[in-house]
Formats: structure tokens, sequence, C-alpha cells
């Protein structure tokens, strides 16, 4: 499974290169970040059937930091 996740990371950044047309890149690694962690928060919470500290030790997080983390992407209500 991690083998097909890194995969699709490398074709999508392969990708996002190819389509700079001359531009410089920049923030790469907050870019990925921000397109990876909501929807992995979102699974786990799911998953977790949002329960905060099950969801932490899944995420091998403290329950502060999924908190913190849910808070910054607006998952932390959920409709």
């Amino acid at each position: 499974m991690s083998n097909e996740l890194a995969d699709c990371i490398r074709r999508n950044l392969n990708r996002y290169f190819r389509d700079l047309d001359g531009e410089s890149p920049h923030a790469i690694y907050d870019m990925v970040i921000a397109s990876v962690e909501p929807p992995m928060l979102e699974v786990v919470m799911k998953q977790a059937k949002g329960n905060q500290t099950v969801a932490a030790e899944m995420l091998g997080i403290s329950r502060s930091t999924l908190r913190r983390k849910l808070a910054q992407y607006n998952l932390d209500n959920p409709s």
C-alpha cells in the first residue's frame, strides 16, 4: 500500500514539475502536506468513528496535535 501511495505522489509531483512551464517551483513541501493531510485526517476520523483519541493513536500523534490539525483544515466541526 505504501508503495502505491508513494507512486501516486511521485507521478503527481512529476506532473507538477512538467506543468510549471518555466515557472520556478515554490513551497513544494507545504503544498504536498496541505494536499495529503486533510483527506488523510478525514478518512482516519471516519475509521475512528469520530473518536479523536483513537484517531490520534492510529496516526501516531498526540490528541492535541490531532485537534490542532483538524482545526487548521476546518475539519473539527463535522457536518
